[in-house]
C-alpha cells in the first residue's frame, strides 16, 4: 500500500481516465467549433433527412425561375417601346402615300386607254373657280374621226365623267359611218371663246360658260354634258342672228351636204342611240351643232 490508502495501481488508473477525459473534452469542443463554422467541408457525411427533402424544392425554385426567365429573355427583344417610333401598318403608309389631287371615290380613275383625269391647268381657260363642275368630275377623251379630206385623224374632247361613255359610242358610231368632222380639239385651243371656236368649224365639248343669251344660267356645255359639231355646216340660229355668221351659207337644211345635221342623218341618229338629244329639233330657236346628255 502507498501512502494515502491506494494502491498503486488506482493512481495510474485515475491517471488514464483524466487522460481519457481530456481526450473526449478537447474532441468535443472541436467538433462544436467547427460545425458553428458553416463551413461546407464540416457538413457531415451522411445527409441529414431535413436537407434531403429541401433540397429537391431548392433545386425546383432554381429551374423554376430559370425555365422562367428563359421564354421572358427570349421575347424581350420583341416588345416594342412605347417611345421608340416604329414603321406605320400598311393601311396607314398607303393613305399617306396617296395624293391630295386623287380624284374622289364617286369618281374612279378611268380604264379605257383613251380616257384620262384632267387638272385645271388641263383646262386652261375654259375652267375656273365658280363653275357648276370641278376639274375631278371632267375627263378628256380622245377620239379618232375621219376628217373632210378623207383621211382619219385623232382629236380630243372634254366632257363629264357620266357622258365619257355615251361620247365614245357615238364618236364610233361617227367614224363607222364615215361621217366627216372638220377638226376636234378642246376649246382653251381658242382662249375659251365659244365664237373663234365656231369661226374655225369646231367640234369642242366642255366650255364654262352661260347659256347664249343668258347671263344667269349655266350651258350644259359648263357642265360637259354637251357637245356642238361641225358649227359652220350646222349653225346655231335665232331669228336673225347666224352663230357664227359663215353659217348663214347652211340656213337652207334641205339641201343636205358634207356635215350637216339633218332628221335621220348619220350624226342625229349616233347621238340619239346613246340616249342625247338634238338642238335642230328645238322650236324657239336651232341650235342644229348642239346635242347634250338632257336635249337641252
Amino acid at each position: 500500500m502507498t501512502r494515502g490508502g491506494h494502491p498503486p495501481f488506482s493512481r495510474h488508473r485515475v491517471a488514464t481516465r483524466v487522460a481519457v477525459a481530456l481526450v473526449i473534452a478537447t474532441l468535443a469542443a472541436t467538433t462544436a467549433g467547427c460545425g458553428g463554422g458553416g463551413h461546407d467541408d464540416a457538413a457531415p457525411t451522411v445527409p441529414d433527412p431535413a436537407l434531403a427533402t429541401t433540397t429537391p424544392s431548392a433545386t425546383s425554385a432554381v429551374e423554376s425561375a430559370t425555365t422562367t426567365s428563359t421564354p421572358a429573355a427570349t421575347e424581350a427583344p420583341t416588345t416594342i417601346d412605347a417611345a421608340v417610333p416604329t414603321t406605320p401598318p400598311p393601311s396607314t403608309r398607303t393613305a399617306r402615300s396617296v395624293p391630295t389631287t386623287t380624284a374622289p371615290a364617286s369618281s374612279p380613275a378611268p380604264t379605257d386607254p383613251r380616257v384620262s383625269l384632267v387638272t385645271a391647268a388641263d383646262l386652261g381657260a375654259s375652267w375656273h373657280a365658280g363653275c357648276p363642275v370641278g376639274p375631278a368630275s371632267l375627263r378628256r377623251v380622245s377620239v379618232t374621226y375621219h376628217g373632210f379630206d378623207g383621211a382619219e385623224h385623232d382629236g380630243a374632247l372634254i366632257v363629264h365623267a357620266d357622258a365619257v361613255s355615251a361620247t365614245l359610242t357615238a364618236f364610233d358610231r361617227l367614224r363607222s359611218a364615215r361621217f366627216p368632222l372638220r377638226r376636234v380639239e378642246t376649246v382653251d385651243h381658242y382662249g375659251a371663246s365659244d365664237d373663234a371656236s365656231m369661226a374655225a368649224d369646231n367640234t369642242s365639248a366642255f366650255n364654262c360658260r352661260p347659256s347664249t343669251g343668258s347671263s344667269t344660267t349655266w350651258s350644259q356645255h359648263a357642265y360637259g354634258r354637251a357637245i356642238d359639231i361641225n358649227p359652220l355646216e350646222n349653225p346655231y340660229v335665232s331669228g336673225s342672228s347666224v352663230q357664227p355668221p359663215a353659217g348663214s351659207a347652211y340656213l337652207d337644211r334641205t339641201d343636205v351636204r358634207t356635215g350637216m345635221a339633218v332628221p335621220g342623218g348619220d350624226l342625229v341618229n349616233a347621238f340619239a342611240a346613246v340616249g342625247w338629244g338634238w338642238g335642230g329639233s328645238w322650236t324657239t330657236v336651232k341650235d342644229y351643232q348642239h346635242v347634250s346628255a338632257n336635249g337641252r
